[in-house]
């Protein structure tokens, strides 16, 4: 079991090398991948065009394009980053929602799988990555535990893992965060 992640990461760093090391990457992630999208997208409502096979093929194409500086560190710097992809494409299309000049206001076509995002929920996914940006200039890791936490739904102990800290700093990063957090998106609601 212990060459699987090892197996991995060689493959992710073969990414630049070698084109054929992306096909072979894929039945190792799929999976974890669609559960990440699932967690996340179950938190949204009625109004979002992403599904969860969108949103795993977007992360996964936006991971493989844009590798990290230097080398993967393994399975877990992987899906943490992962998460920081979805984050991203779940804000963009927050963005695009409220865009009154691309029909903000209009429902997509409903699609299977599909869990759609309301106005209001895509202003507060865009209010929450603005707070969440001023966050990362003061705390970078809390704000690593929250996408971990909060955009691809890991727990306490997957987080730790993922971010190679305890779990009792994982539970203070998230409960100083969140506080953090509300306290800015209750300001701008101002």
């Amino acid at each position: 079991m212990a060459e699987q992640p090892l197996k991995l990461t060689q493959l992710l760093n073969s990414v630049t090398e070698n084109s054929e090391a992306i096909d072979k990457i894929w039945p190792h992630v799929y999976d974890e991948l669609r559960v990440m999208a699932q967690r996340e997208l179950r938190k949204e409502r009625r109004g979002h065009t992403l599904n969860t096979t969108a949103l795993v093929h977007e992360a996964y194409i936006k991971l493989v394009k844009h590798p990290p500086e230097g080398e993967w560190d393994g399975r877990h710097h992987f899906f943490g980053i992962a998460a920081r992809a979805m984050r991203q494409i779940l804000v963009n299309y927050a963005k695009m929602k409220s865009r009154k000049k691309r029909g903000g206001k209009q429902l997509p076509a409903e699609f299977e799988e599909g869990i759609y995002l309301t106005e209001e929920k895509a202003n507060e996914i865009v209010a929450l990555d603005e707070a969440l940006e001023q966050l990362e200039k003061l705390n970078e890791r809390q704000a690593r535990v929250i996408e971990c936490r909060y955009f691809a739904g890991y727990n306490i102990e997957e987080t730790a893992v993922i971010l190679d800290i305890s779990p009792a700093t994982v539970k203070r990063d998230w409960t100083i965060a969140k506080a953090w957090l509300y306290n800015q998106m209750r300001q701008s609601d101002k």
